[in-house]
């Protein structure tokens, strides 16, 4: 499974120890940034947004100060469904009712490891209801 990950500056230190502690597990494609200097979060958005819907990478994992503008930059990209979490059961949920296929995560975000497993591993639901409003989502183009 192919991870991609990127942050803006406030997320970097985050990224190097989600990306060290994924390494072993899955393949992870670092889209920056590497540096605390100041940078525009939604190009780093953008990247990720772009390589799950060129389908270069299964997954996407964003981390900026808090994860919202983040959320919001990638969602801006056709087949995107980036979630905001913050916890474990909502990363559940993100997977399993809204097929989600990136997440965004606040910098303070301190138990990280189990809400990137739960969402790595967590299918998407069998339900009908949940396929058809990710569809409703999907299809909606205004």
């Amino acid at each position: 499974m192919k991870i991609g990950i990127a942050s803006d500056h406030r997320g970097v230190i985050l990224k190097e120890k989600i990306k060290n502690y994924l390494n072993d597990k899955y393949q992870i494609i670092d889209y920056g940034t590497n540096s605390i200097e100041s940078v525009d979060y939604p190009q780093y958005a953008y990247k990720i947004g772009e390589a799950v819907h060129d389908k270069k990478i299964d997954f996407g994992i964003l981390i900026c100060g808090t994860g919202i503008g983040m959320s919001i930059a990638c969602n801006k990209v056709k087949g995107v469904r980036c979630a905001k979490v913050n916890n474990k059961e909502e990363a559940f949920l993100a997977r399993s009712h809204n097929n989600a296929n990136v997440i965004a995560l606040s910098e303070k975000t301190n138990d990280y490891k189990e809400i990137i497993d739960t969402f790595l591993t967590t299918d998407f639901s069998n339900e009908e209801k949940h396929h058809r409003r990710v569809e409703m989502i999907d299809n909606y183009d205004n």
